[in-house]
Order: structure tokens, then sequence, then C-alpha cells
């Protein structure tokens, strides 16, 4: 039985579709039972729990041969993100050393072993770190940034003929679509468990600021630019579109890391999945 967390998000759902196209054994783990029922058509065993809840995940891993599990961001507004993060790595090896699944596919970032400086990305440290000292085979599935960050800004930039965004618009950086990491999630938990491993994913390209509002002006046909937002701009427009004060400043710190240079692999090279940004803004703006 493999249990699947997250499959109200991106990559949870194609984790789960993935596996249950091969005829593969699937329980979700979703909050609410309603949210389960779509699954249960498919033919998922559905556990209701909390990642924080460490008694009900516990019992949503009873008996499973892999996990796929991630560290979902905080609501958008929400203060105190640390305490937040924290329940939920807690509650998770708590229920990984009590129920000691088989194995354990961990959505990581690209940067996760860089210990400060990375905003969101550290605080995946915590979690990786547990997994490693559990004893229980892991992987950590470190992934580059995701495509679908774009869709937010896709209609504004078009109406406004601008794309803004905090990292400086001519530095390419690693991009993938979250099918993609669904896919080598799936894949991984077939696998197995092989005591601590890393598997890098990154897209098929590496791609600038620039060269997404380039494409955005190639599938909308209107003019876009791009343009390069200092890191404080950045966060003070994050913050008044509701982000809390703490998560702003994460954004912008790993804005400045992208511009440093700081951001970057661990290992040699990258598996690279198959879409390319422009697919997935193509099917973003209905194209």
């Amino acid at each position: 039985m493999y249990v699947v967390a997250g499959v109200s998000g991106h990559t949870g759902s194609v984790v789960a579709s993935t596996l249950l196209a091969q005829k593969q054994p699937v329980r979700v783990v979703v909050r609410e039972a309603a949210k389960g029922e779509p699954w249960k058509q498919k033919g998922a065993e559905v556990a209701v729990a909390d990642l924080k809840d460490e008694a009900a995940l516990t019992r949503a891993l009873a008996g499973a041969k892999g996990f796929y599990t991630l560290l979902a961001p905080p609501p958008w507004g929400k203060p105190n993100i640390a305490a937040h993060r924290k329940a939920i790595v807690d509650a998770t090896l708590g229920a990984v050393k009590a129920a000691r699944p088989g194995h354990v596919v961990f959505l990581s970032s690209v940067g996760a072993h860089i210990p400060a400086g990375t905003g969101p990305i550290a605080s995946l440290r915590p979690l990786e770190q547990g997994l490693r000292d559990s004893g229980i085979p892991s992987t950590f599935l470190r992934a580059a940034a995701f495509h679908e960050n774009w869709g937010a800004m896709i209609q504004g930039a078009v109406d406004g003929g601008t794309l803004y965004y905090g990292v400086t618009d001519t530095i390419r950086f690693p991009q993938v679509a979250t099918t993609d990491i669904g896919r080598v999630g799936a894949r991984l938990l077939v696998e197995g468990g092989r005591g601590v491993r890393i598997v890098e994913l990154a897209g098929p390209a590496e791609y600038s600021v620039a060269d997404v509002a380039a494409t955005i002006a190639k599938i909308s046909g209107k003019p876009v630019k791009s343009m390069t937002v200092p890191v404080p701009a950045m966060i003070a427009s994050l913050t008044g579109m509701g982000a809390s004060a703490d998560l702003a400043a994460e954004y912008g710190e790993m804005a400045e890391s992208i511009n440093s240079g700081l951001l970057g692999w661990e290992l040699p090279t990258q598996e690279r999945g198959t879409v390319t940004l422009e697919q997935r803004l193509r099917e973003l703006m209905g194209k």
C-alpha cells in the first residue's frame, strides 16, 4: 500500500493518479472526508488526517510500503509560520517513527542542503534531517521552482504589459512542472527505499524572468516585458497582497539567494523533466 499526502495539491494528485493508473494500491491522506470521495471513486483508500495530527497520521500510515509527503506552504496571511511548520514536521516524524513505512519520499527543494539564507527552503532541512535520523529508507526529491508559480502573475502581466519579479530578469534558474514532479515521485515510491537517497529534478531547461515574460507575450499575442523589482519593494508588494510579514520576508530572501548565486544544486547532475515552460503556461492560460 502506497500512502500519498497532498492529493488536493499539484504534486500529490499526480503521484496518486500515476500509481492508480499502474494498478498500485493507494491510500490518500485528506483533511476532510469530502475531499477523499473523488479518490475513493478512482479506487483509492481514504484516510482522514491533518498533517499536524500525529495520531491520525500514524493510523493512515499503517501497513504502508511507501509514503509520499511534503511540507505544505503555510496559509498566505498566517503569522508565526515557523510554529506552523514545526507542528507538521514533528507530527510527520512522530508518525513515521511509529508506523515505520517501508520507504518515505519527501518532496524537498533545490538548495535544501544550504543551512541558511534561502528563505522558505531552509525550513525543509529539519524534516530531511529527522528522516535521516529515523533509520527509515528515505528519498529526498529536491525539485526546482514550480512552473505553476507564475500562474498568479500571468493576468496582471498581460493586462499591464509587464512581469515584475524580485529575481534579476536576466538570471536563468531551474524550474520544473509539478506534473514531472508527481511522475518522478510515483516512480521513486515504486522503486523502493535505498537508504538515504537524494534525487534532484529540473525541467528541460532553465529560464529567466525575461524568458517567462517573452513566453507569456508569445502565447497571449500581447507585448509583455520583464522588470526587476528591488527585493524590499517585492516584500512590500507581497504584504500589500495579504502575505504575513515573515512569509513575505522569506520570499524576499529566496529571491536574494538566486540573485547572489547562493541557491543551487548539491549533486553534479540532475534528472530532467519533459514538460516545457511554454507547455505549462499555455495550460495555465487556457491556450
